[in-house]
């Protein structure tokens, strides 16, 4: 009888099968599983607790840290690793090969999803739920976006409110922010996104997760070997800008590779690694249109070292230095600064001035005596014939410059007007967003009364305007 080509060869294939370690291929979805197979029963666990890290690959001082909060110190956990394409050399597993070294785990399972819809697979839910730390490895962040409405979402934030915990690496970190920048269309450079905000490649996922004392975050990774402070600025500004951020303040958090940030359940996070930085802004970007240049001054940036700490909770208003964007160019030593130390008042970053209506005529004008400059003014158009008054003082020789950022609701126009209420400069841009800006020099000698006014032309609401009128 002559040989048999085709059975030799299947029996070779269940031979290599049975030597592969325990994989399982649910529809899409390929897992494997290290240590126990069964999970860890245990009627109460001890967290959250988060790592979030500035390239993929697992931080073993961060991760033993959220490990020991979880589990109070006592007993072992499951972990799971989620990863949206398989590496494509080595391990299959690396996450779960560093985190089976550390103290206190009884299983990591890695499960490699490749479409969105797996998101909703029974098995991947199931590992989820019965883990109690999720880990998002490296890779593409717009695939894990994906799973927003599928039930793998709910199945995290079930880890996270029984006491358990999240993180990631690299496009890991980036998903557990509360806005994320998701890479669908491409990945951004710096000077692409200072260059226009609204660039095709900047694009944003809300409402995924929003992590306990992590709110009006924007996460980035790799960031000074990639330079992507100029980015994050970027990211920063459009998150105040677009209101995907309540309260008018965005925080973004560049995390350096090899750089991990270790968030305990009370919002303190500590720094393992080179350098991690918080860019905050806390106002209305002077200009941020859509294939224009950003300017935004003033950024407040907190640059953490190794075992530095930032608190979340009770996030700070001293301790950063300042950075401004001007038409799309940034200033320069932007990855250090010396830190403002004395932060009364204004923390030496100007003020900010609320209307109080009626603010409706000059007569009404909120006054900005005592104001530091730049100074801020920021309200809405309530009616579409609402008008609203500032008033400033200048001296001779000395320049006005108004720069107004209009929100989408509506279309606002600009005007400065002197005492006696004649209108000296004007900016009226057409359509709602549409951003304005005036400049004016005064040249008689002595100062004088001017009123800055912005009136609603076309449209109405709650949303803020911002302008940030400087000397």
């Amino acid at each position: 009888m002559s040989p048999n080509p085709r059975g030799a060869a299947i029996a070779v294939l269940a031979l290599v099968a049975a030597l592969l370690p325990a994989t399982a291929a649910y529809a899409a979805v390929t897992r494997v599983r290290l240590g126990s197979t069964a999970d860890v029963s245990r009627s109460a666990w001890s967290g959250p607790a988060f790592t979030m890290n500035g390239s993929g690959a697992i931080i073993p001082a961060t991760m033993t840290k959220a490990i020991d909060a979880i589990r109070g110190a006592t007993g072992t956990l499951d972990i799971v690793v989620l990863a949206g394409s398989a590496p494509t050399s080595g391990s299959k597993t690396p996450e779960c090969d560093t985190i089976m070294t550390l103290a206190g785990v009884n299983s990591c399972t890695t499960l490699t999803l490749t479409a969105a819809a797996d998101g909703n697979n029974v098995q991947v839910n199931t590992d989820i739920q019965n883990a109690e730390f999720v880990y998002f490895a490296g890779g593409d962040q717009c695939r894990y976006a994906a799973w927003k409405t599928t039930s793998l979402r709910g199945s995290v934030q079930s880890v996270v409110a029984k006491g358990g915990g999240a993180g990631g690496g690299s496009a890991g970190h980036h998903i557990n922010s509360d806005v994320v920048y998701d890479a669908c269309g491409g990945s951004v450079l710096s000077s692409e996104a200072l260059a226009d905000p609204y660039n095709s490649y900047v694009t944003f996922t809300t409402g995924m997760f929003s992590w306990p004392f992590y709110g009006a975050t924007i996460n980035d990774s790799h960031f000074v070997t990639r330079d992507r402070m100029g980015r994050t600025m970027a990211f920063v500004a459009r998150a105040i800008k677009d209101g995907l951020v309540s309260g008018g303040k965005a925080w973004g958090v560049g995390v350096e590779e090899g750089a991990s940030l270790y968030l305990d359940r009370n919002g303190l996070a500590t720094l393992s690694g080179p350098d991690a930085y918080i860019v905050l802004g806390d106002h209305q970007p002077e200009k941020a249109v859509a294939g224009q240049p950003l300017t935004f001054s003033n950024y407040k940036i907190w640059h953490l070292t190794d075992g530095q700490q930032f608190d979340f909770a009770h996030r700070p208003t001293c301790g950063y230095y300042l950075r401004s964007v001007t038409n799309g160019v940034a200033d320069p030593s932007l990855y250090s600064g010396t830190p403002v130390t004395d932060c009364g008042g204004t923390g030496g970053g100007g003020s900010t001035v609320a209307e109080s209506e009626p603010n409706d005529s000059r007569g009404t004008a909120d006054p900005l005596t005592g104001a530091t400059f730049p100074v801020t003014v920021t309200g809405n158009m309530a009616s579409g014939s609402d008008r609203d008054y500032f008033a400033t003082t200048l001296s001779g020789g000395q320049t006005l410059t108004v720069s107004c950022a209009i929100p989408s609701a509506y279309d606002a126009d600009l005007y400065l007007l002197n005492s006696s209420g004649s209108t000296l400069v004007r900016s009226v841009n057409d359509g709602a967003g549409a951003d304005e800006s005036l400049s004016y020099t005064r040249t008689a000698s002595g100062s004088a009364t001017y009123y800055v006014e912005l009136d609603a032309y076309s449209g109405s609401g709650t949303a803020a305007y911002g302008c940030t009128l400087a000397h």
